[in-house]
């Protein structure tokens, strides 16, 4: 299969290179499930930008420096966030249904979340993500230059040097891929391949990320050779639904946003009802999310509690339903009226703050291959994430990428070997790949959370070397399965998260350590390199 440009991941980075590309090139955009099943499709409070006269860029560009604790790289700040408002023209131009407001500048209602100094999250009510997602898949599935392959995993990335061994400069010329639902492997010749991903998520326990996030493009790039950074800042979404009906259901930061407030819950005896982020920061429930999901959790295990209580039911039924409509909805049907009673919460893993380490036009380290949205790191979100960055970085980062692929001149088109598969079997025992599976989350989870120590790390660290070696035997000798690909691509991701916690002898933003509490006067990054291969 040729194409000019191999696209791995259908959420907004995706479908938006894509779509920037199509009227120029024959794009392909290869997805492990359907288009709609990534994170983009789950975000709810909106997208961030200036498009309010009271805002500036100065003032976007100042809250993401003190949100990312100093390791935000300022030019990438500066470039997406002064790119933001044609990112939204350009998505209001495609048909996404963002939430009107007559009496707005823009004519759009505009919510702050934490973190922000101005209200500046366009948004469609509490389902931004999923508006977008619908609105661009529906282009992308109609436009002739896109083939769209869903149900196709993939595997590893194709480069020169597999064809002319020892080349000195090797570039990406396609990947491997599977059909899911044959277990056929294809070979996809590209002269530029993107990858767009999403996060890790799911190498912890709880997440509000969907299956899909088991940092399939992280791996890839880098057992293709590319350099890796700040894989320590995982961010945990301070406001997950707590219940047992309820799998991964975030509880947006817009409703804090709109006053809701963290309170202890009944649990908590005499001390119930009381609201506690004052005693931890004095921006309160708008604190950044690092800091909120830090005084949840200690809350929880100073007290014993297994949730605390966020409390929104002072706003009237007429304004949760407008603002708030899937999340009013899906705590009534699993019996909380949010306008009579609060939503119980935990923290839950929500973003990969870093990646894959390109440009502003998300190239990587190896010529050919971009990445883009949450697999890359351009250091926008440097320590921690400000609240819907991230949706933003998709689109300009996304039309960064394809306006630099358009200027790549034509590549030759080599004969690509086909996938060897005479070495290997069925396997005789999957239930292997379950339990290491189940292990692997746990221990990240129970080790390597948002309180870290050095033995911990340690723990987690021997775990990760005994397991990675069990299943790269087992990938060794047995005929490949999406379960199998997943787990791979998670201890990749796990030993970089260890390595990268490991290393940073302090605590900054995302990464917090009992055994060096203080931040250093200065600010690097963890750059990972890779193993010669």
């Amino acid at each position: 299969m040729k194409f000019d440009v191999a696209i791995v991941g259908s959420g907004l980075a995706g479908l938006s290179v894509a779509l920037h590309l199509a009227e120029t090139r024959k794009v392909v955009v290869i997805s492990k499930r359907t288009l709609l099943d990534g994170a983009s499709n789950w975000a709810q409070g909106g997208i961030a930008a200036v498009l309010d006269s009271a805002d500036s860029h100065e003032q976007h560009i100042a809250d993401t420096l003190v949100a990312g604790a100093g390791l935000c790289d300022e030019s990438a700040t500066r470039f997406i966030v002064e790119n933001s408002r044609p990112a939204i023209d350009w998505l209001i131009s495609q048909g996404v249904p963002f939430t009107r407001d007559a009496t707005a500048e823009l004519g759009y209602h505009l919510t702050r979340e934490g973190g922000h100094s101005q209200r500046r999250i366009i948004h469609a009510a509490d389902a931004t993500g999923h508006a977008v997602q619908v609105t661009l898949e529906q282009k992308a599935r109609a436009h002739p230059n896109i083939t769209i392959l869903e149900h196709h995993f993939a595997i590893d990335l194709i480069k020169s040097d597999k064809i002319e061994p020892g080349v000195r400069n090797p570039r990406c010329l396609g990947l491997y891929v599977q059909d899911v639902n044959s277990g056929h492997v294809l070979t996809v010749s590209a002269d530029n391949t993107v990858l767009a991903t999403g996060g890790a998520g799911k190498v912890y326990l709880y997440t509000t990320n969907p299956d899909t996030a088991t940092g399939d493009g992280i791996a890839m790039a880098w057992r293709a050779g590319c350099r890796v950074a700040n894989m320590e800042f995982i961010q945990f979404h301070p406001t997950c639904l707590y219940h047992p009906f309820a799998k991964s259901f975030l509880i947006s930061e817009a409703v804090r946003g709109e006053g809701g407030l963290l309170k202890l819950p009944a649990e908590a005896g005499p001390a119930a009802g009381r609201r506690f982020m004052p005693a931890h920061d004095p921006r309160g429930e708008l604190a950044p999310r690092d800091v909120v999901a830090r005084a949840i959790d200690f809350e929880m295990k100073k007290r014993g509690l297994d949730y605390v209580d966020l409390d929104i039911s002072h706003q009237p039924v007429a304004f949760l339903e407008e603002h708030f409509p899937t999340i009013y909805a899906r705590c009534l049907e699993l019996g909380i009226d949010i306008s009579k009673q609060p939503i119980p919460v935990v923290p839950a893993v929500h973003f990969t703050c870093g990646g894959v380490v390109t440009d502003l036009a998300g190239r990587t380290d190896l010529p050919g291959l971009y990445a883009v949205g949450e697999t890359g790191y351009t250091g926008l979100h440097g320590a921690n994430r400000l609240a819907s960055n991230s949706l933003l970085e998709c689109v300009v980062v996304g039309r960064a990428a394809a306006q630099d692929i358009e200027r790549q001149p034509a590549q030759p088109a080599p004969e690509l070997p086909a996938w060897d598969e005479s070495r290997v079997t069925d396997a005789d025992e999957e239930v292997v790949i379950a339990h290491n599976w189940d292990e692997l989350r746990r221990f990240m989870w129970n080790y390597v959370g948002i309180v870290r120590t050095t033995k911990r790390l340690e723990r987690a660290q021997h775990r990760i070397r005994l397991l990675r070696e069990e299943i790269y035997e087992y990938y060794s000798h047995f005929r490949i399965t999406r379960d199998l690909l997943e787990l791979r691509n998670l201890v990749d991701v796990a030993s970089m998260i260890v390595d990268s916690a490991l290393s940073r002898r302090e605590s900054r933003g995302l990464h917090f350590s009992q055994d060096f509490p203080e931040t250093l006067p200065k600010a690097l990054p963890t750059v990972l390199e890779p193993p010669r291969r």
